[in-house]
């Protein structure tokens, strides 16, 4: 039995804990008395509690995070009833700030802030030795510092071929970001910091050997440093094989020609790019610290879509201070403009630590008090507004996001109205119609939508049928529909895509 758990909660079976896998590639002459044991945040805690203790570990480190911490807490309270001798060390960004006071922390025997892969060894080493002195010695809560990167072992061969076979790899070619957006955790992480490439690609190419297809990048910055951005772009396509897939976070406003030019190169929808916008307002940029020049990057956009088969994942925020539902509506209806793939838009959340708080009072921003923590309202859009922005949210990614209704999509502003303005109004017809926002079977979804068209935004029934029938029947598997006595024509078999399964319903074939 192993002296040592490492545990989390992930959202879904399908990602990994890149956490997890650091902490034991580092416990040096401790790691063969540790294992990973990672759960599912819709598991019930008393089986989770169950499994951890039959594994009859000394010491549990649990990774405590913005989407998981509610139900581990109430896991680390039945741990801590059931066997209080367990040692309970925390560590992760939700109990690295503002620790003091949280319910979390005062189940825990020691919390480790920061980033923990070297410092956790040293903790474990304490607790499991004999020096009863040190180990009373031992704070409740400790700063972990930075560890220098080049002293931390890499975790890739951690990966078991279950992960690799049905799971989100992550990896990393730098930490911290050199930002200093108020809303971001990463705005508290500073200077970047590089891991040596050469390592990092012979453990990007033993993942290959392994087969590896799936590679999401966590960088913060990939395209920082160009020269590095460029080898690890080159390294995957001259190696690139059919059904690989990888996702990187770009500077949207920073993307020279050589870089340009490599990108080209890859297949289409094979390759993310998640570039966070967050938002077109001037003003509202310089109350949350926020530099970004709006003409290169518009440039930069219009060049991936335009020129490159790169899928473009941007994001916007709702809720940002000095920013009304009218000013987002301007920068949403300007990035459509753009053509990216996905426009995520997300609702302000006040992660523990961020300095976004100092615009509490002026701008009288109101935030849950559970996690995620997401804006209930401020000065600009009062609570009902902000209700309404959240379910535009929810139905812009089932109907834009998903890849489901590209064709449809344009003929909900074919007139050329706005297109925040022309979806919202969607978005407050379905509303009405359905009263939820999850739980929409296509179907469903795809009646309301061509209801909408032919009812409200003046679309012929032929055409909106037609529309809709091209989209519907590019996915291989569906069940045939009938629109107003229009049903499915026979479908062509698709053409072979090396994209994600979302991606690739947004490739044109």
């Amino acid at each position: 039995m192993p002296d040592i758990v490492l545990a989390t909660l992930n959202a879904k079976y399908i990602h990994s804990s890149f956490g997890l896998r650091y902490l034991l590639a580092n416990l040096g002459a401790l790691r063969e008395r540790a294992c990973i044991a990672e759960f599912q945040i819709n598991q019930a805690p008393l089986e989770i509690v169950e499994a951890v203790l039959a594994l009859e570990p000394r010491i549990v480190g649990f990774g405590v995070y913005i989407w998981n911490v509610v139900q581990t807490t109430e896991v680390l309270g039945m741990l801590r009833r059931l066997r209080p001798e367990i040692r309970i060390v925390l560590g992760g960004p939700e109990v690295s700030y503002e620790w003091d006071g949280q319910p979390i922390v005062a189940l825990a025997d020691h919390v480790i802030t920061g980033e923990a892969d070297l410092k956790f060894a040293e903790v474990c080493t304490v607790l499991l030795g004999e020096d009863a002195v040190a180990q009373a010695a031992l704070p409740k809560v400790m700063p972990a510092g930075l560890p220098a990167l080049e002293r931390v072992v890499l975790p890739y061969d951690l990966y078991t071929e279950s992960d690799l076979a049905h799971r989100i790899l992550y990896v990393e070619a730098s930490r911290g970001c050199p930002f200093t957006c108020e809303f971001c955790l990463s705005s508290l992480d500073v200077p970047v910091r590089a891991f040596a490439l050469e390592s990092f690609l012979q453990a990007m190419q033993a993942l290959l050997e392994r087969g590896a297809l799936t590679f999401k990048f966590v960088d913060r910055t990939f395209n920082l440093h160009l020269p590095t951005s460029m080898a690890i772009l080159r390294f995957f396509l001259d190696r690139w094989r059919d059904g690989m897939f990888l996702h990187f976070e770009m500077v949207p406003d920073r993307l020279p020609e050589q870089l340009r030019d490599i990108i080209r190169e890859f297949p289409a929808g094979a390759v993310q790019f998640e570039v966070g916008i967050q938002t077109f307002d001037e003003a509202t940029s310089k109350n949350i610290s926020r530099r970004q020049n709006l003409t290169r990057l518009e440039d930069n956009l219009r060049f991936l879509r335009d020129q490159t088969g790169i899928h473009v994942h941007a994001d916007l925020i709702v809720g940002l201070p000095g920013e009304d539902v009218a000013s987002f509506g301007r920068g949403f209806d300007r990035l459509v403009k753009m053509g990216p793939q996905e426009i995520q838009v997300g609702i302000l959340k006040r992660l523990r630590g961020t300095p976004i708080v100092r615009h509490d009072a002026e701008f009288q921003m109101k935030y849950s008090p559970v996690p995620p923590y997401e804006m209930l309202e401020n000065r600009d859009i009062p609570f009902v507004e902000m209700q309404r922005m959240r379910r535009f949210a929810r139905y812009w990614d089932l109907v834009a996001n998903s890849g489901n209704f590209t064709a449809v999509l344009a003929l909900l502003w074919q007139r050329g109205d706005s297109p925040f303005q022309a979806f919202m109004a969607f978005a407050d017809s379905l509303y009405v119609k359905l009263r939820r926002t999850h739980q929409i079977a296509l179907p469903v979804l795809a009646q309301a939508l061509f209801d909408h068209l032919t009812s409200e935004c003046g679309v012929p029934l032929e055409l909106a049928a037609a529309t809709m029938m091209q989209d519907w029947n590019r996915v291989p598997g569906r069940e045939s529909l009938r629109l107003g006595g229009t049903q499915a024509a026979e479908r062509e078999a698709p053409k072979r895509s090396t994209a994600g399964s979302r991606q690739a319903r947004h490739v044109v074939v």
